[in-house]
């Protein structure tokens, strides 16, 4: 019985079997758990990269809506009362693109001028625009989505006047310094130029000249303006539509008209955007009422308009 059979070979065979058992049940453990980590790793990584980009969307949009409410409450303190006159400074050959004409003569000059466009409303305010003869003036940020672009080619098909508006419109970016803001120019000069052809030489500050955001003198920026040939439009009446809350559209008529036989030239502001329903409803009845005033001509901007300057 020497040769390992019976019972105690039996036993034997079976421990031996066991201990292969865990030593090969211990080799996978140790394969399969790093496996296993690695995979529930990778996975936590994909949903934090989620969610960081879900958070910089809504710190992106944020930023925007602050841009928007900052601008909201800069129109609010600094546009004038439709009864006040506001200060007009003469510039040579101030502000228009290059497709500036000789103004008509006319008592009192109107301007219709529409900022932060180009919106899913731009379409409409062509065509009333078209329906009445009438040209405005479109001061546009830098919107590369390819709407926006051929939105931006049919205001400069239709005779209308291209400004600039700054590229991004955030407040705290275009004013950090003056590098800062000749970077954000020279892109919207850019965007506008490769995309129509349009050399434009007139600008309105994101919430005017006399905006308190900027840490920075307007003056500098002005100065800045002043050297690149470029002519900067504030506005001495405004629709109101640039406000926190949405006003109807008989407020609009009424705040636009006010007061314009009271000054020569009345550069008006309002929006092109898309938050801006009511602003498309009150354009018609705007330019009636101003078509129907006596000795009045509705223009857009060029180099022989005459300025609003708010900072003097």
């Amino acid at each position: 019985m020497g040769n390992g059979q019976g019972p105690q070979g039996d036993v034997r065979r079976r421990r031996v079997q066991r201990l292969k058992k865990m030593i090969l049940l211990s080799v996978a453990a140790w394969l399969i758990l790093p496996v296993g980590l690695c995979i529930v790793l990778f996975a936590r990584i994909g949903a934090l990269e989620g969610q960081a980009r879900e958070t910089q969307g809504i710190l992106e949009q944020m930023a925007e809506a602050v841009s928007r409410l900052e601008a909201a409450r800069e129109e609010e303190i600094q546009t004038p009362q439709p009864d006040r006159k506001e200060a007009v400074v003469t510039a040579p050959e101030a502000g228009g693109d290059d497709r500036g004409t000789e103004e008509p003569e006319a008592a009192h000059k109107v301007y219709l001028t529409f900022d932060d466009g180009p919106s899913k409303y731009t379409p409409e305010i062509l065509d009333i625009l078209d329906t009445y003869d009438v040209k405005a003036t479109f001061f546009v940020l830098g919107k590369e989505n390819d709407y926006s672009i051929e939105m931006l080619r049919e205001i400069a098909r239709r005779g209308h006047t291209i400004g600039m508006h700054s590229y991004s419109h955030k407040y705290a970016e275009v004013y950090r310094s003056v590098e800062d803001f000749s970077a954000d120019f020279y892109r919207i000069y850019s965007y506008i130029l490769e995309n129509t052809g349009i050399q434009s030489v007139c600008y309105r500050f994101p919430g005017g000249s006399s905006n308190t955001i900027s840490d920075i003198d307007m003056h500098v920026f002005a100065d800045f303006l002043a050297e690149q040939e470029v002519e900067f439009y504030d506005w001495n009446v405004s629709s109101g539509d640039g406000g926190s809350v949405l006003l109807d559209a008989d407020t609009l008529i009424r705040n636009a008209t006010s007061g314009i036989l009271g000054q020569e030239t009345s550069i008006i502001l309002m929006h092109d955007a898309a938050s801006r329903s009511t602003t498309v409803e009150a354009l018609p009845g705007i330019i009636e009422t101003v078509l129907a005033m006596e000795d009045t001509a509705i223009l857009p901007i060029t180099g022989d308009t005459t300025p609003i300057h708010h900072i003097k």
